[in-house]
């Protein structure tokens, strides 16, 4: 399955608590698993946060779910990359 970078602008996302983190990770969480019993392919891998966006890592079948998903969560998706090669330091062994 195709793994996608999505990049959410969210001004302040570093400052948000730990109660605001969960329930925006739990409301993603349940957008994902309607998605998923509607016979859509995706899945969360992780997020990385920074001061002011959202940098997310997702398995999905098309860039179309990955809209669905911000659409009906309401977190932006205003940038989605298609990953096309994962690389680290082994890499240059």
């Amino acid at each position: 399955m195709p793994k996608y970078m999505i990049t959410r602008e969210f001004p302040g996302a570093a400052d948000l608590t730990p109660s605001e983190m969960r329930d925006a990770c739990s409301k993603s969480n349940g957008v994902l698993r309607d998605l998923t019993r509607s016979g859509r392919n995706v899945q969360w891998i992780h997020s990385y946060v920074s001061q002011d966006r959202f940098v997310c890592v997702y398995n999905a079948e098309n860039e179309d779910v990955i809209r669905e998903h911000a659409r009906v969560s309401g977190f932006p998706a205003d940038r989605i990359d298609l990953v096309t090669e994962i690389v680290d330091p082994t890499t240059g062994e």
